[in-house]
């Protein structure tokens, strides 16, 4: 999830000073005695993103009690288990490059990129289970099996194009949204008992990372700079929100000609081209913000439930940002 720096400031002005505390925090999640792994995790923390998922543990946690070493816990085993899966994902995707860096397996190839996701994961239970953190430990397992599941559906149903938009949001649940649920579940958690309030904010969390994944999915037929080059699901034969929608709006043939050229000739330009323009011309665009922006108000009713304070005010500030966002 990539946010620019610059609108951040403001939005962290109730949790800046933990996040500081935090980031001394993950790096001693990390430590280990093997120089290797202590050389690549010192890699991995120079090429971090925006700390994103733990804002949003942070402000889950503020808005509904007083951060504690639990909250420090649920941030660091969050990011954790995100990094390692980042890592494995690198490795699947035979990707070279994350967030400007280069990936740890174009560093270190895959072997090596194999063990330390393995060793990022196997860290965050360590840190779980070594302060007695069952419950928030729960539900971040619970959000890297949804996040596989989502992944293997989706690899399994690239393969046939055959994705109705009932299919494709059960993909997003579990492959995005999961981790932005279990982010704000586990912030709760680390605060607060009450099973009604952890349920509350996974469900804001999971709207909000589905609103998420669809403007990540508008990009792909978009002009601006968006971080990562158009037609890039495409290319990878994903089927997303705006090309479902207009194949669901075309006739028999015409379908067929449009899954018949992704299928055989999805790297090429032409045909790349041929597909933005059939997603805009069937409307696909404006379907799929309609959607976005309906969930992204149903998070917002649920937000103007919470407790109001300072925190609450931050977090529709990050949701806005997040969503609106320009790349």
């Amino acid at each position: 999830m990539f946010i620019s720096s610059s609108p951040l400031k403001q939005i962290k002005t109730p949790i800046a000073e933990h996040l500081l505390r935090f980031e001394k925090h993950f790096k001693g999640s990390m430590r280990s005695h093997v120089p290797l792994l202590d050389k690549i995790t010192y890699y991995i923390v120079k090429s971090k993103g925006k700390q994103v998922r733990p804002m949003f543990v942070f402000l889950s946690a503020k808005i509904w009690g007083d951060i504690n070493d639990s909250t420090y816990n649920a941030a660091s085993l969050i990011e954790l288990l995100h990094t390692a899966t980042l890592v494995h994902d690198d490795v699947v995707d035979d990707s070279n490059e994350r967030r400007g860096f280069l990936s740890i397996n174009a560093v270190w190839k895959n072997k090596i990129a194999v063990l330390v996701g393995d060793y990022l994961l196997s860290r965050g239970l360590l840190l779980a289970l070594d302060n007695d953190e069952f419950d928030i430990l729960k539900i971040v397992s619970n959000a890297v099996k949804e996040m596989s599941e989502g992944e293997l559906l989706q690899i399994e149903k690239a393969r046939k194009l055959d994705i109705e938009e009932s299919i494709y949001f059960d993909i997003i649940r579990q492959k995005t949204a999961s981790l932005i649920s279990s982010s704000c579940g586990a912030g709760a958690a680390s605060v607060t008992d009450d099973k009604v309030i952890i349920d509350q904010m996974k469900t804001f969390g999971e709207k909000i990372g589905i609103a998420f994944q669809i403007k990540d999915d508008l990009f792909d037929y978009g002009s601006s700079a968006i971080g990562k080059p158009r037609g890039i699901d495409i290319k990878e034969k994903k089927m997303t929100l705006p090309l479902i929608y207009a194949l669901s709006q075309s006739d028999n043939a015409e379908r067929k000609h449009i899954i018949k050229s992704i299928k055989k000739h999805s790297t090429k330009p032409k045909v790349i081209k041929e597909v933005i323009q059939f997603v805009k011309y069937k409307g696909g665009m404006e379907y799929a913000e309609g959607i976005m922006h309906d969930y992204k108000n149903e998070a917002m009713q649920l937000l103007s439930e919470f407790p109001d304070n300072e925190s609450r005010n931050s977090m529709r500030q990050l949701v806005n940002y997040v969503i609106e966002r320009k790349k």
